[in-house]
């Protein structure tokens, strides 16, 4: 709490100082047609420091909710607690030394500890205990952007189902001896989301594997997590949907005067060097349906937002506003703003600025259960990890997100 009270106080401080030098730089811009290379400098200097605090933020939030979650917490008294409690003992020693006839125990301890035992038909398969599990979904919830603004579902099939009203059902007002007219049927789509495999294949020394002080739930969440989180971000912004998720950025974009179901409106705005006028951020606010407001966010990458932190309303006022409270985000027209480093840029016939109430436009589903392959024998006196884990993603209600278009020159 003190290191955050810290970076919110110097996150306000500096967004006035940006505000004070920015406002330089506009000024002697608009005296002499340029600005002195000494104040540009000192603008893109405070607004590089106002991104990095930004992020500093977000990460010691993500920290602090998962603290209030209980997610660093153990222990428990039942049955199926003291059967994890058994499991996670046998993997480790699993871990450590291997054994061949470890695989059939493991299976069954993880059955009495009411822990998944599916996708595994050959029995190569051992199930990671929950503390791996909630360690590497904890790193992946930090890093990837999307997991935190879409819904996220936990799934035991290959295959998420779910039908969408498109239209919504049609209905009316009617007395109480009127007459009831037919009302239209609805459109119903359905969505089908697939979990795709995503893997890591860490290893050590089997040496470093017989210290017992080595935390092997750190060391796993360590060296696999990152490396998770890292594909799923990308692949949550620009996967095909094909062997990966979904992305956001992948699915077919259509002027919102033409939008159809199964594609994202935008609106043209800006040019390919500067997105420049604030007019057309209000035009994307705009084109989303006002259901879809409450809860509705922006999503873009740093390099964006820097220079979105520039831009004014025709009063002169600033349209950013940084969060300077615990658990308060950055604001853009009133609304959150989060960044994600694998949006696009802004550029000719660029897609650098989505708006949307994400959590009903996305979503993320989990296939419960991390799988690991123990390998000592590719390489003698290390052993590899092959670990994976089943994850989709794709949308599910195409009308609430919409995005910005830049100009092709």
């Amino acid at each position: 709490m003190d290191e955050l009270k810290k970076i919110i106080e110097a996150l306000g401080k500096t967004f006035e100082e940006f505000k004070a030098a920015n406002d330089k730089e506009i000024s002697a811009i608009k005296a002499k047609g340029y600005a002195p290379a000494d104040v540009v400098e000192k603008v893109e200097k405070i607004n590089a420091d106002l991104s990095a605090m930004s992020k500093m933020k977000d990460d010691l939030e993500a920290l602090q909710t998962a603290f209030a979650r209980g997610e660093f917490k153990g222990g428990g008294t039942t049955a199926i607690d003291k059967a994890k409690a058994e499991y996670k003992a046998a993997f480790e020693t699993w871990f450590r030394k291997g054994g061949e006839g470890q695989q059939a125990a493991l299976k069954q301890m993880a059955i009495q500890a009411s822990l998944s035992t599916l996708s595994d038909p050959d029995g190569a398969y051992t199930v990671a205990p929950p503390e791996f599990d909630q360690a590497i979904d904890r790193v992946a919830g930090t890093v990837s952007v999307m997991r935190q603004l879409a819904t996220v579902r936990t799934i035991g099939v290959p295959e998420y189902k779910k039908l969408i009203n498109q239209g919504g059902a049609e209905s009316g007002w009617v007395a109480e001896k009127q007459t009831r007219s037919e009302t239209d049927t609805p459109t119903l789509s359905e969505i089908i989301i697939n979990a795709k495999e995503i893997y890591a294949n860490p290893g050590c020394t089997q040496i470093a594997l017989d210290d017992s002080m080595m935390d092997l739930a750190s060391w796993l969440a360590d060296e696999v997590s990152i490396s998770f989180a890292e594909k799923e971000g990308l692949s949550f912004i620009k996967g095909n949907g094909v062997e990966q998720p979904h992305g956001i950025d992948n699915y077919t974009k259509v002027a919102n005067s033409s939008y159809s179901w199964g594609k994202i409106g935008y609106t043209i705005g800006g040019h390919a060097t500067l997105l420049n006028n604030a007019d057309k951020l209000d035009d994307l606010v705009t084109s989303l349906k006002s259901i879809y407001l409450n809860g509705a966010s922006f999503l873009m990458n740093r390099t964006t937002a820097s220079k979105i932190r520039q831009l004014k309303n025709g009063n002169g006022d600033y349209i950013w506003r940084p969060g300077l409270a615990a658990g308060e985000p950055n604001t853009l027209l009133g609304y959150p703003v989060k960044t994600d480093d694998n949006v696009d840029d802004i550029g000719g016939s660029k897609y650098p600025v989505f708006f949307g109430n994400f959590k009903r436009a996305y979503l993320i589903v989990d296939r419960v259960g991390i799988r690991i392959l123990r390998n000592p024998y590719t390489s003698p006196g290390n052993v590899f990890f092959y670990t994976t884990k089943r994850v989709g993603a794709g949308i599910v209600m195409y009308e609430a997100i919409k995005a910005l278009k830049i100009y092709t020159s």
